[in-house]
């Protein structure tokens, strides 16, 4: 299954649209009830589909799942926790035998009510459009993935081909979030080292060797705020946001001016120095082309 991230690019899903959904959130919760009263309406008039509510405990239960799932339509958190919410859903749904169409009716009732619902609003004409747009976008985010579930749950359990695919696609992510977790303390860790020299050399800077501990202590604060940086960027990876290379490019950048400014308190020979301003150069020049890259990305 593809990425939430690359399908919500797809979508051309971006923050405005979040943002222009949460603040839909209290007036859609207004008309809940009349949603789900519409959905039931359809449900008991359709043969197929008042067949899987036998009773009256399952429809109740369905009713309450398919309410929560549209006020999270208008959560404006849309994470990997949305997403596997999602991938939950369509596997239920092969699980109850449900036809593929009874899901898609369904998407498209909502889909219905909501843009009645907006426009009925106070809103302007372009306040209008652009909400039914970002309706009908997060609306067919999450069908695409609920129906893209449940193709490959069936496929999972009628192919025993892809079984053992869908066994080692699992094992794989389980193992990538390990190694995850490991990341995640192991730059803890680095940053608890990068802390603790930053305070050794403000004590060396308190002690009496000022000049070498403002410098020194400058370094550490440029080590310890590109560490910041990697725990950002790994967070955001967690989160499914984009890997970013060039703080990594940084950690080098960085490193270097470190040693130079270490290396000239310590009157080290100029050729070295020399050097390490090439080397400073090359990687700068490296993290601009790197930077720009993702920028236009």
């Amino acid at each position: 299954m593809r990425s939430f991230k690359e399908i919500k690019h797809d979508y051309r899903f971006t923050e405005e649209d979040e943002k222009r959904l949460a603040s839909l959130k209290p007036f859609m919760e207004e008309h809940a009830e009349e949603v789900m009263s519409t959905l039931s309406l359809w449900f008991k008039g359709t043969k197929g589909a008042a067949g899987f509510f036998t009773e009256e405990k399952l429809q109740k239960h369905v009713f309450d799942d398919q309410k929560k799932w549209f006020l999270q339509l208008f959560s404006g958190t849309y994470d990997n926790r949305y997403y596997d919410a999602l991938i939950k859903i369509g596997s239920a749904h092969v699980r109850r035998a449900v036809d593929v169409h009874y899901m898609q009716r369904v998407a498209n009732i909502i889909k219905n009510c909501c843009v009645g619902h907006l426009s009925k609003s106070d809103d302007t004409k372009e306040e209008y459009t652009n909400n039914v747009i970002s309706v009908n976008k997060i609306i067919d985010i999450s069908l695409n993935v609920i129906m893209t579930a449940f193709i490959e749950e069936e496929m999972r359990i009628y192919s025993p081909v892809y079984k053992v695919k869908s066994a080692l696609i699992t094992f794989s992510e389980k193992f990538s979030q390990t190694t995850n977790l490991i990341l995640v303390f192991a730059l803890i860790g680095l940053t608890l080292g990068v802390v603790w020299l930053f305070v050794q050399d403000v004590v060396h800077m308190v002690s009496g060797d000022l000049e070498r501990g403002i410098i020194s202590s400058l370094g550490s604060m440029l080590m310890l705020w590109l560490m910041i940086e990697l725990m950002n960027t790994e967070i955001s990876h967690l989160k499914g946001g984009k890997f970013h290379i060039s703080v990594f490019v940084g950690v080098a950048l960085v490193t270097l001016i470190r040693e130079t400014m270490i290396a000239t308190l310590k009157h080290e020979k100029p050729e070295s120095i020399y050097y390490l301003i090439a080397a400073i150069l090359v990687v700068g020049f490296v993290y601009w082309l790197v930077v720009r890259t993702e920028r236009k990305e």
